[in-house]
């Protein structure tokens, strides 16, 4: 148990570094072509922070463990709105973008509509499981979402970037290319131990997925967001959290229905429901208090509501 507890820590470690380098090397290469800060954070960063996620499912779903999977996503998803904006929104307020209010913040929403459908089958008679047509489908709507940020790219005016790092492309490169070799390292020492030990504890997949592998996967989004906001960057923090969702749910969980059809408990749908709750919330916060903006008493409001949900998965298992 010491081992594979020693080995988690290890791999989360790996995740977080990797993350780290991959995040910086993309977002330099992506300001080297003046890219505004919104975007880079819908696409490079939350996709680099995302980058933990896909590399953990990935595994999951070789291995067949479908609970790991959903539970990594949806906890995930659930970690970022509720924790990460939450305690960005704490150190300060958060002000949102009107595309954000009117677009991303919705088609984050959508996301977690079309989750439950699909897996759920409410359209058939069949036993819930996201197949690998869904996983199409769920590919074909990040396909969208990606078409919706360049005709952003296109519309927005580039701004100058004032705090450019000076790298070559060797170096650029090299954090990218290690990056990812820190995530695919630490995402197996993650998926191999995180079972062994909710095996060893009698602690279901669910939860070990929801809790332990979501929040360590969730790291790279906290660190990005909590320093963009110290920084007053709202768009990298706003923009990460809003891309890290949308892309968990139709690149990851497409990508990974697609490696190995996913069985579909539907104990999850109570986690999903809290997700599109928090969504709607956080769309609804953009009109109370002082208008697009995350204030801190909601941002107070979104960590009260994860330590509410936390102590019910706790219970649920005892």
């Amino acid at each position: 148990m010491i081992l594979a507890i020693s080995l988690l820590i290890a791999g989360l470690l790996l995740l977080v570094k990797g993350a780290d380098w991959l995040v910086d090397g993309a977002s330099v290469l992506a300001k080297k072509h003046r890219i505004s800060d919104l975007a880079i954070g819908l696409t490079i960063v939350a996709f680099g922070t995302s980058a933990p996620e896909l590399v953990v499912n990935s595994v999951a779903s070789f291995g067949n463990y479908p609970d790991i999977v959903f539970g990594n996503v949806i906890g995930s998803n659930n970690f970022n709105l509720f924790i990460i904006l939450g305690i960005a929104g704490l150190i300060t307020p958060l002000s949102v973008q009107s595309s954000s209010v009117w677009k991303e913040i919705p088609f984050s929403f959508m996301a977690v509509l079309i989750l439950l459908f699909l897996a759920n089958n409410f359209s058939s008679n069949t036993l819930p499981i996201l197949s690998s047509l869904d996983g199409i489908i769920l590919l074909v709507f990040f396909g969208v979402f990606l078409y919706y940020v360049f005709t952003q790219l296109k519309s927005e005016p580039n701004p100058a970037t004032e705090t450019q790092k000076n790298y070559s492309n060797l170096k650029i490169w090299g954090l990218i290319l290690a990056g990812l070799a820190g995530l695919v390292i630490g995402g197996k020492l993650v998926v191999d131990n995180a079972v062994e030990m909710a095996q060893a504890l009698g602690v279901s997949e669910k939860i070990i997925g929801l809790t332990i592998v979501a929040a360590g996967t969730s790291l790279p989004e906290l660190a990005t967001s909590v320093v963009a906001s110290m920084k007053k960057n709202n768009d990298i923090a706003i923009g990460n959290i809003i891309g890290s969702n949308i892309f968990n749910i139709f690149l990851i969980l497409g990508v990974s229905s697609l490696i190995n059809p996913l069985d579909y408990s539907v104990a999850f749908n109570t986690d999903l429901y809290i997700l599109g709750a928090g969504t709607l919330f956080l769309f609804l916060a953009m009109f109370t208090g002082k208008r697009k903006r995350l204030d801190r008493w909601e941002a107070a409001i979104l960590l009260l509501v994860y330590v509410g949900y936390t102590v019910y998965l706790i219970s649920g298992e005892i």
